[in-house]
């Protein structure tokens, strides 16, 4: 299955044109990716996958603030294997879409298994935290401007020999990407889905003492509500969508936190993720997974959400937003 879109989309999905960086590589001369990629090798060593304290410090980057576009268009995309997308044409796909920061989760690779285009594709910059376990989970992300800062790790060892999340720092606000456990192989992994859940929630709240201008987005695997998932009776005891999962994401509204989604659209059958086996996006029977959350009070800089549900490439389509940072 090529990365792809779907033609002749109906008029009420079409979006804007989708903008959407560790970067060991980017646009740089070769005496800093070098001296990068002696430092990632050292942290590769590390038992928490990309750096030991999971900081890349602010001096490390060039000097000054770096210059954001003034209407972001961020995505974020469970790509089910970077490396299996990549030879679907994904970076085709990422220069024709050129989103200003992609977001991508299940990426299945550490950075050293990757081809030198897919860590440095023209024009953007890529950092990466991966699972020690080889082929599983993992989060990267793509972007045209370097972050302040860049951390990869929430601190909990069990958490982060996952690979699950990134935190990056701009100016203006903090993006999370991260790829939240799945609770469907067994009691202990739905706990440790909830542990992640609390972990995560806990940290956010306490940065936001800080920073009240934050995004986290990513496959949170848990459909909010009925609306989100095709066929919610069937599937109200199943991880996913059972109601300690879906009260998770209830307090994580009533912090005030926004689903950008629903913010924008009140439509049914608008979903993030089929099943591959049943063939279940030739009929769209899908489940909304996938979010892009921000705080209240960057409500008012967010022009636009939406699902490019014409997408293919994985059993995952991106989703994202565009937003002012002024």
């Amino acid at each position: 299955m090529p990365v792809r879109v779907r033609p002749s989309a109906p008029e009420k999905r079409k979006t804007p044109g989708l903008d959407a960086g560790f970067s060991i590589c980017g646009t740089t001369a070769i005496v800093d990716i070098l001296t990068r990629y002696v430092g990632y090798r050292a942290a590769e060593r590390s038992s928490l996958g990309l750096m030991q304290v999971g900081r890349v410090l602010p001096r490390q980057f060039p000097q000054g603030t770096p210059t954001m576009a003034k209407i972001v268009k961020l995505l974020s995309w469970n790509v089910n294997g970077i490396r299996s997308l990549y030879k679907r044409g994904f970076l085709d796909w990422l220069a024709s879409s050129s989103p200003d920061i992609l977001c991508v989760q299940e990426t299945k690779a550490k950075p050293e298994q990757l081809p030198q285009q897919l860590i440095e594709p023209p024009g953007y910059h890529s950092y990466w935290h991966w699972a020690q376990k080889p082929g599983y989970s993992g989060v990267g992300v793509y972007l045209k401007e370097k972050p302040l800062n860049v951390e990869t790790a929430m601190g909990i060892k069990r958490f982060d020999d996952e690979g699950r999340f990134i935190r990056m720092d701009f100016d203006k606000f903090t993006l999370f990407n991260i790829y939240f456990p799945n609770g469907k192989a067994s009691k202990e992994r739905l706990q440790f889905k909830m542990d992640f859940y609390e972990t995560f929630l806990h940290q956010i709240q306490s940065l936001r003492k800080e920073r009240q201008r934050l995004i986290f987005l990513g496959d949170v695997n848990t459909a909010h509500k009925e609306i989100d998932l095709a066929r919610p009776k069937e599937n109200e005891k199943v991880s996913g969508f059972l109601p300690e999962e879906r009260e998770w994401i209830d307090k994580v509204v009533s912090l005030g936190y926004v689903d950008t989604f629903r913010h924008f659209h009140s439509e049914p059958a608008q979903y993030s993720w089929w099943d591959l086996k049943t063939r279940a996006r030739e009929r769209n029977v899908g489940w909304r997974i996938d979010y892009v959350f921000i705080t209240r009070e960057m409500l008012a800089s967010v022009k636009n959400a939406f699902i490019l549900q014409d997408v293919m490439g994985s059993d995952h389509c991106p989703v994202g937003v565009e937003f002012e940072t002024d």
